[in-house]
C-alpha cells in the first residue's frame, strides 16, 4: 500500500491534561536525547512543548490528534524521550497517527455511519447492529469514540462490514504491532551533498519512500527543483530536509549556491 501523506495536522496538548502526569515545570529536569541517537518509533516531546509525537522510520514525525488516539498504542508516558525545542523542530511532521487497528469503532457528526478500523486506518462501515454485538459485544455502542471532522480526512475507506466474518478486531489489532508498521513507513533513502556534489547524480527509488538531503560541508547548499516546485531551502552543515515524491515521474534539481551541482531523483 502506497504510503499516503496525511492531512489536517494537530498538536496534541499534553500540557492541558494534568491528570496524565506530566507538567511543564518537570521539563526542566529530564536529560534530552540528542537527534542522532533516536530510533524508528521513539516517541518525543520538546522541553517546554509538551505535545508527543511518534518518530517513524522515514525519520519524520506523526502527531497524535488527541488523547484517545494515544492510548489506543500505548498505556502510559514512560517510554517518551525529550529533546531540545531546537532539535525537534528540526524534525518535519510527517502526518497524524491514526487508531490502533480493531480497538474501538469511531464516527463523525457528519455521518450517521460507525466504522470500524482497520489497517492503515481503512474505515470499515459495520453495516449492522448484529454485526457490532458479534466484534464488539453487547455495549457496542459504549465503544465509539467521536472523532472531529477535520481528522477523518485521515482515514480511508475500507469495504463494509455486513457480517462479523468480514472483520476480527483482535488480528487487526495484533497485526499493528507498530505505527511504522501500520502506515508502511520505510527509511528514506539518504543523499548527502558533501564536496560540492550530490552523493547520488541520479537516484531510483519506488513510490512511498521518501528522499533525505543532508548537507556534509561546511558550505551552505539547497536542492532546487529546475522547475522551482519544491526545494529544500538553505541546508548549513548538518541541515537536513526529507520529501515524498509520490508520483512517478523524473525530478531534476541543482544547488541554488553553486549550478554547477545538479541531480536526478527518478520515481518509479
Amino acid at each position: 500500500m502506497m504510503k499516503k501523506i496525511l492531512l489536517s495536522l494537530s498538536v496534541f496538548a499534553l500540557a492541558s491534561a494534568a491528570a496524565w502526569g506530566l507538567s511543564p515545570t518537570a521539563s526542566l529536569a529530564q536529560t534530552t536525547t540528542a537527534i542522532s541517537s533516536l530510533q524508528a518509533g521513539d516517541l518525543i516531546r520538546g522541553q517546554n512543548f509538551s505535545a508527543v509525537y511518534y518518530y517513524g522510520a522515514d525519520g519524520f514525525r506523526y502527531v497524535f490528534p488527541n488523547d484517545k488516539t494515544y492510548f489506543t498504542w500505548y498505556s502510559n508516558f514512560d517510554s517518551v524521550k525529550w529533546l531540545t525545542d531546537a532539535d525537534l523542530g528540526k524534525i518535519q511532521i510527517g502526518g497524524n497517527v491514526t487508531y490502533k487497528p480493531g480497538v474501538k469503532m469511531i464516527k463523525i457528526n457528519s455521518d450517521p455511519k460507525t466504522y470500524a478500523i482497520g489497517e492503515g486506518g481503512a474505515l470499515r462501515w459495520v453495516s449492522t447492529e448484529s454485526a457490532a454485538i458479534a466484534l464488539y459485544g453487547s455495549d457496542w455502542n459504549k465503544k465509539i469514540d467521536d472523532v472531529p471532522d477535520a481528522f477523518f480526512s485521515n482515514y480511508s475507506r475500507g469495504e463494509d462490514i455486513e457480517v462479523a466474518s468480514d472483520f476480527n478486531p483482535a488480528n487487526e489489532t495484533a497485526s499493528a504491532t507498530t505505527i511504522n508498521h501500520d502506515k508502511e513507513l520505510q527509511s528514506a533513502a539518504l543523499i548527502l551533498i558533501q564536496n560540492n556534489a550530490y552523493s547520488f547524480p541520479t537516484l531510483t527509488i519506488k513510490t512511498g519512500r521518501a528522499i533525505r538531503f543532508e548537507n556534509k560541508d561546511a558550505t551552505k547548499h539547497t536542492a532546487t527543483a529546475d522547475d522551482l516546485s519544491w526545494g529544500t531551502g538553505t541546508l548549513n552543515q548538518g541541515d537536513t530536509f526529507s520529501r515524498y515524491f509520490n508520483t512517478p515521474g523524473t525530478y531534476t534539481y541543482f544547488c541554488s549556491y553553486h549550478t554547477n551541482e545538479q541531480g536526478t531523483i527518478v520515481v518509479e
